[in-house]
């Protein structure tokens, strides 16, 4: 069976509360972006976002627990926090948004944030779920294969768990103990198909079993939980010994994508009992019952933020669109001399 870590943690561990707090500020501000890259959808100048709202706190202690100096991401498109943990910019991510020139993911030529953002190693952004989990495999093979002291970290939902490339993934680390923690984001839904209806097991983490590597089930709402599981899931891959599955439930507050309608297979009970684990509002609750930050701080952060989202928003808005000339660079045609 499954580990299952504390619903919230009472010690910081190995967090000192500076860095919860500055774990916070990325946290808002993430926040902020998404629900402007939200508005901006409804305005009509961004085609389509999938929100990461609800999955902040997971997000932001897993990439905490590592080393981005020499460690790899895979992340499927829920990924707006843990990008900015990352260290990519709001105007790089509104530039995918927008589809305006200099966007380092895809040059404008994909859905927004798909491609790759090599200057802080992403890569494989994709809304075919699962396909990153055997990439995700290999490059951890050929780290261990070059000695490097490197672990690898992919990002998948619960939706992605049901997919063959996750069993093929997970058969093929555990048989060669690869440097890969598999990040599962569970919050309860694949589009619109219940958990319930995706497997017969009620943990998704007690798959590891079969695997032969260990699976921790954590609340995904409390920081510190899932800092302290993924600390433990690295450094046991850093060891040598193989991968770990670390489930991290979470909830998703928004419908799937920008052109969902989570009300037609949601209940309201459902809907309302999931805004009350809001991880926003949970951990500034737990942050100022610690005395790490008071209500008006609490405020400045949210202040600074929302000035960042407003600036990076003019910024972008101003700019180009990118040009038709080079539309066809690093395109290989099948065949030459076409009209």
């Amino acid at each position: 069976m499954a580990a299952t870590a504390n619903k919230e943690s009472e010690t910081s561990g190995q967090l000192s509360g500076g860095r919860l707090v500055e774990l916070y500020r990325t946290m808002v501000l993430s926040r902020h972006l998404d629900e402007r890259v939200w508005l901006l959808n409804r305005q009509g100048k961004a085609a389509i976002a999938a929100s990461a709202q609800g999955h902040e706190a997971a997000q932001v202690a897993c990439i905490e627990a590592t080393d981005p100096k020499k460690d790899h991401y895979l992340i499927y498109y829920r990924q707006f926090t843990a990008m900015i943990a990352l260290g990519t910019e709001p105007e790089e991510m509104l530039r995918g948004f927008l589809a305006r020139d200099g966007d380092p993911m895809s040059a404008a030529r994909q859905f927004p944030l798909h491609g790759a953002h090599p200057r802080v190693d992403l890569f494989n952004f994709s809304n075919v779920i699962a396909t990153q989990l055997p990439q995700a495999a290999g490059v951890a093979l050929a780290d261990k294969l070059r000695g490097k002291d490197a672990v690898t970290i992919v990002f998948f939902g619960d939706g992605a768990a049901s997919q063959g490339d996750t069993h093929e993934a997970m058969n093929f680390a555990g048989i060669h103990k690869l440097p890969v923690v598999f990040f599962c984001e569970n919050n309860r839904y694949a589009i619109s198909v219940p958990l319930s209806r995706q497997m017969a097991v009620e943990s998704i983490a007690s798959r590891a079993a079969g695997y032969g590597f260990p699976g921790v089930t954590v609340d995904g709402i409390d920081v510190v939980a899932v800092h302290e599981a993924m600390t433990a899931a690295v450094a046991r891959a850093r060891a040598g010994e193989g991968p770990t599955l670390v489930e991290v439930q979470v909830e998703r507050l928004l419908p799937h994508t920008t052109d969902d309608d989570h009300t037609r297979y949601r209940t309201p009970e459902d809907i309302a009992q999931m805004l009350e684990r809001d991880p926003i509002k949970i951990t500034a609750e737990m942050l100022k019952r610690r005395n790490l930050i008071t209500e008006a701080e609490d405020e400045q952060i949210h202040s600074e933020a929302k000035k960042r989202v407003n600036i990076a928003t003019d910024t972008v808005d101003a700019e180009p669109y990118p040009d038709v000339g080079p539309m066809f660079d690093h395109v290989t045609m099948a065949s030459q001399g076409r009209s």
